[in-house]
């Protein structure tokens, strides 16, 4: 495929991605995640990492049991380690991906907090804070930053919730 080719099919998934959030965010839940993953089975393990990151991001926030969420959330952010090199030795990385950090590490928090799991909670929750420098200084990097620092208070006074509960504050961040 030349490199135009291969440009437009990667938009095309990033359309259909944006279709199905758009499905997700207008209340149908079923079929946003029918979509996704299907989009998921065509991509396959070894898809495009970029496309992974955002599907499986994404995929989470449509999961009805926490343990799935979280495991589409793992997924997320192994995808963006193989973007920013993590796990490509001498790749440079893509610094927009490396911007995803904190919110990939703060929905893991979320996700632990759900599963009663308050010491992985707090270890995501500190990668969040030490990677939140790579945010703009923009609405989306200060919704961000409030949410982890609105976990951090809730962790650090109130204990985490208990399983099953809401952690309480703002919906988990979506990029």
């Amino acid at each position: 495929m030349t490199e135009r080719q291969e440009q437009t099919a990667g938009d095309a998934v990033l359309t259909r991605i944006g279709q199905s959030v758009i499905l997700h965010h207008a209340g149908d839940r079923e079929e946003a995640r029918g979509r996704f993953l299907a989009l998921w089975h065509e991509l396959g393990e070894d898809g495009d990492p970029l496309h992974r990151c955002t599907l499986a991001h994404y995929l989470a926030d449509t999961q009805d049991d926490p343990s799935d969420e979280l495991a589409w959330d793992l997924r997320a952010l192994s995808a963006a380690e193989e973007l920013t090199g993590e796990r490509r030795p001498g790749h440079e990385g893509a610094p927009a991906v490396r911007a995803l950090y904190p919110c990939l590490h703060l929905n893991l928090a979320a996700d632990y907090v759900k599963l009663g799991r308050s010491e992985a909670a707090r270890s995501h929750l500190r990668r969040a804070r030490g990677t939140a420098a790579s945010l703009a200084e923009d609405s989306y990097g200060d919704g961000v930053r409030a949410a982890i620092h609105h976990l951090e208070l809730r962790l650090g006074e109130d204990g985490p919730a208990g399983p099953g509960e809401d952690p309480g504050g703002p919906p988990r961040q979506r990029s």
